[in-house]
């Protein structure tokens, strides 16, 4: 089933979308049937502007790539299954533009897409 809805474009709004994604991913990561992100084969890939499409952590798996929302998602819930009370979460990054991360426990951050390889080519 494919849902859809619209959220305001600010910080809160996206964290708490976020929130909502990670859960999803808690209970697919729970059942087993999806390796742990870093050693899934799964890469960073950028979407194209303007369409923004949100992916469980099977749907991101099944194409082998997904953006910083997907990634920091199945991310946050994978350390959450491991105990932690990690969270995906937005940052500002231009006037007009966010990008998903995780929040561990500790207070430090860590960035799925960098360690999966966004950056590394001028169209990520």
């Amino acid at each position: 089933m494919k849902i859809g809805f619209n959220i305001p474009a600010s910080k809160a709004s996206l964290t708490a979308a976020l929130e909502g994604l990670t859960a999803v991913n808690y209970l697919i990561l729970r059942n087993g049937k999806v390796p742990p992100l870093y050693r899934s084969g799964v890469r960073y890939k950028r979407e194209q502007p303007g369409k923004e499409q949100w992916q469980t952590a099977t749907e991101v798996y099944r194409a082998r790539f997904g953006d910083c929302e997907d990634l920091a998602a199945w991310r946050a819930a994978e350390l959450r299954l491991a105990g932690e009370a990690a969270r995906a979460v937005v940052i500002r990054t231009g006037r007009r533009q966010f990008h998903a991360i995780v929040k561990r426990a500790n207070g430090t951050y860590e960035d799925p897409s960098r360690k999966l390889g966004m950056g590394k080519n001028k169209k990520t």
